[in-house]
């Protein structure tokens, strides 16, 4: 059941990466956070309900909730228009939580899946992101953090989904974990050059008729006045 829900953080990492890129308008994104969120919500609480009361299965399931309350707050605070703080500092919380739960994977769990603890210290740098353009306002991240989110998306959800729920996780996790480890370090190196004031080709947005769309994080975003910096 997870596996399924690991899936759908994929695309809801990849459509938020693109929003913050510029390639996707805010408020239609809005409405995929809220139907990821809610399954990363109903995911862990089925599983905990149906752990029997067994801790491991029970510590596992709780991380989900991380996610799951990161894409309700987004999808809310797009539609509301609301300031993005409040989720850049919930990201520094559970950029130090993933931190944690990748140790779990590495040390803790019997039997250890260092595939895992790779993807979670990715989510934990992806997070920190979040909560650097976010929280404290570093907006000269946001290119930067947009590319990152696309890769986790792909790299640490979709592609882990498809190899756990076709059973070929389990038989190679650890030469995933090393193909994933050199992935996320090289990714993290080669985005580097996003970090900087590049403005990408304008979506079509969903506003009143002949409103020109801005790219997110552009200086001209920061000039209209009311502009939310909610990603």
């Amino acid at each position: 059941m997870g596996s399924v829900g690991l899936l759908y953080v994929g695309a809801v990492l990849i459509i938020n990466g693109l929003m913050l890129l510029g390639y996707v308008e805010a408020r239609s994104a809005a409405p995929l956070n809220l139907f990821v969120g809610a399954l990363q919500v109903l995911t862990p609480t089925y599983l905990i309900f149906t752990a029997g009361g067994d801790t491991t299965t029970i510590l596992a399931a709780s991380g989900i909730y991380l996610f799951g309350f990161t894409y309700l707050y987004v999808g809310i605070n797009l539609l509301a228009g609301l300031d993005g703080t409040g989720i850049g500092w919930f990201s520094a919380f559970v950029a130090v939580a993933a931190v944690v739960y990748s140790g779990l994977n590495f040390f803790y769990f019997t039997p250890s899946d260092p595939g895992f603890g790779a993807i979670w210290l990715y989510w934990a740098v992806l997070w920190a992101l979040f909560w650097v353009v976010l929280g404290l306002k570093q907006e000269a991240f946001t290119r930067y953090t947009g590319a990152v989110a696309v890769v986790a998306g792909v790299v640490t959800a979709a592609i882990p989904a498809f190899l756990l729920l076709t059973g070929e996780w389990a038989d190679n996790v650890n030469r995933w974990a090393v193909v994933l480890g050199v992935v996320e370090v090289i990714s993290l190196l080669v985005l580097i050059p996003l970090r900087t004031r590049w403005t990408p080709p304008a979506p079509v947005a969903a506003g009143s008729a002949g409103e020109v769309p801005v790219p997110r994080g552009s200086d001209a975003e920061e000039a209209r006045p009311g502009s939310a910096t909610v990603r």
